[in-house]
C-alpha cells in the first residue's frame, strides 16, 4: 500500500480528504454570545427599545455574521483549494451555525420577560446575564471535554467573565 492510499487518497492520485468530523464550533459560540451581549447592552443607547426589535435584533444580527463568516471561511477554503463543492459550503455553513443558536436564549429572555413583569431595563439586564452565562458556560466546556485542569478550567471561565463584564460596564456607561 502506497503512502497516499494509507493517508486515504485515492489510487487515482487524488488528494485525500479530511474524515467527516461532527463537532460543535465552540469558538463559533463563545463569539456568538459575545455578539450577543454586545446587541443587547448597545440597543438601550438608542433609547428605549420594544421588545420585539430587541428580539429581531439579536437574530438578524446573528444570522448576518453568521453569513459573514461562511462567506470568509468559504474564500479562505477557495484560496487554499479547489474546486469547493456544494458539500464544502453545507459543512462551513453548519460548522459556523453556532453564532446564530446563541443568540436565540437572551431572545427568549427577552420575549419572556414580560412574564417575569420586567420593564426595559430589566429585559436588559436579564438577556445580557444569559448571554453571558452561554459565554463563559462555552468557554469552560471545551476545555472540560479536552480534561484539562480545574486551573485551565477555571482561567477560562474567569477570562470570558471579564470580557462580559466589559460589555456589563460599557452598557452601565450607557446608561441603558
Amino acid at each position: 500500500m502506497g503512502r497516499r492510499a494509507a493517508r486515504g487518497g485515492g489510487a487515482d492520485g487524488e488528494a485525500p480528504k479530511p474524515p467527516a468530523v461532527t463537532r460543535t464550533d465552540y469558538a463559533g459560540a463563545v463569539y456568538g454570545s459575545i455578539l450577543a451581549a454586545s446587541v443587547v447592552a448597545t440597543a438601550g443607547a438608542l433609547g428605549p427599545f420594544p421588545r420585539i426589535k430587541l428580539v429581531l435584533l439579536l437574530l438578524v444580527t446573528g444570522v448576518v455574521f453568521w453569513a459573514a463568516h461562511v462567506y470568509a471561511r468559504i474564500v479562505g477554503e477557495r484560496l487554499l483549494r479547489q474546486p469547493l463543492t456544494g458539500r464544502d459550503v453545507r459543512r462551513v455553513a453548519v460548522g459556523e451555525w453556532p453564532i446564530v443558536k446563541v443568540a436565540v436564549p437572551p431572545a427568549a429572555a427577552v420575549a419572556i420577560s414580560p412574564l417575569l413583569e420586567l420593564g426595559a431595563e430589566g429585559t436588559a439586564w436579564f438577556a445580557l446575564a444569559v448571554a453571558l452565562a452561554e459565554q463563559v458556560g462555552w468557554a469552560t466546556v471545551p476545555v472540560l471535554r479536552a480534561g484539562a485542569p480545574r486551573r485551565m478550567v477555571l482561567a477560562g471561565g474567569v477570562a470570558n467573565l471579564l470580557l462580559g463584564v466589559i460589555i456589563v460596564m460599557a452598557k452601565a456607561a450607557l446608561h441603558y
